[in-house]
């Protein structure tokens, strides 16, 4: 169809000679990788393309390869054909000051997004954006090379939590068998993502694990991070979606809440929920918003208050046991 976005998103792109891709604010896995994906797709159309992301790349992403690539900071006002902008639901998320002028594409696969671009491809049953590249580079007629298919296979198990989040369905599977079919190295890149932990990391995992308490029904579970665990150990940025993930691995927990102290009596609270429960329904009630079982929002009061207060709030939430995902909700950067 001449009026599919992604035919558009083909047109522009071979009638563009210099590209920027960038990322929303606090980048992962999704993202990062598909727009290295990207970038080498526009190569061998003969394109230049630069990949400009506002905040840095996070552990263990900067260890891929070719995240030399990826530049950090503002995007110039002038000086590109087009900017293509991954999972951004609006300009703002990508926290790029300098995109008023430019013909701008949005690729995104959540719900929530404002369509602001010049063309906009939003597809919430992709389980990643690349997903949505592989499609594109399909319509394009490359040659999908090793290091485009590691990093589209990279993505995608990452979005997906290695194929265990509500996201993962079977076109997830069919994109990723065909990417290693292309010489995507499934093991090297889940030794990346899942098994590259410091001796930190993992005395972290216990200071966080050590605070974890349940309600009495035993269906709600609240771990908490303080920036002293964080400090006495060194560290900086840390991926913590593998502790939230043991925490909800708890038999007869629906929902999690990983409370992450930002300052002195404010707190990001990330939750982590299964089966119908649904997070961003919580989340929203809170501020926040999300997906159906990953949300967050962020609180501020005195910590043992707040403990006694939301998980309770939360409670009452759950009793009305929403099926459906709200058609609205909202993201936010960072669950």
């Amino acid at each position: 169809m001449k009026n599919d976005p992604a035919n558009l998103i083909c047109q522009k792109i071979l009638e563009s000679q210099r590209i920027v891709v960038t990322s929303h604010l606090r980048p992962d896995g999704d993202s990062i990788c598909t727009g290295l994906a990207l970038a080498f797709i526009g190569e061998l159309l003969g394109k230049e393309v630069e990949i400009i992301n506002r905040d840095k790349t996070p552990f263990p992403l900067n260890n891929i390869p070719d995240i030399e690539k990826i530049q950090i900071g503002q995007i110039p006002a002038q000086g590109f054909d087009l900017v293509i902008l991954l999972e951004c639901a609006n300009v703002s998320r990508s926290g790029q000051e300098n995109l008023n002028n430019y013909f701008k594409i949005n690729i995104d696969h959540h719900h929530s997004n404002d369509y602001y671009a010049d063309i906009n491809w939003v597809d919430p049953e992709a389980s990643a954006v690349a997903e949505m590249i592989y499609t594109l580079g399909e319509k394009l007629n490359i040659q999908f090379t090793p290091q485009i298919a590691n990093h589209l296979y990279c993505a995608i198990v990452s979005d997906t939590g290695s194929f265990q989040f509500s996201n993962t369905n079977s076109r997830s599977f069919e994109v990723c068998h065909e990417l290693i079919d292309h010489g995507a190295r499934s093991i090297q890149i889940a030794e990346l993502l899942f098994n590259n932990n410091s001796p930190e990391k993992i005395k972290l995992l216990g200071h966080v694990l050590s605070t974890l308490q349940m309600n009495k029904k035993g269906n709600i579970a609240t771990i908490t991070m303080f920036n002293e665990h964080l400090d006495s150990l060194h560290l900086k940025e840390v991926d913590t979606e593998d502790i939230i993930t043991l925490a909800r691995s708890i038999k007869g927990v629906q929902m999690v809440l990983f409370f992450k102290e930002i300052e002195k009596d404010t707190f990001r609270v990330s939750l982590r929920s299964k089966g119908k429960m649904n997070a961003a329904y919580v989340a929203e009630n809170f501020g926040g918003g999300g997906h159906l079982h990953a949300a967050g929002f962020t609180v501020t009061g005195e910590y043992t208050k707040l403990l006694k207060e939301i998980p309770e709030t939360v409670a009452q939430l759950l009793k009305k046991h929403p099926k459906k995902i709200p058609d609205k909700h909202k993201d936010i950067d960072s669950y």
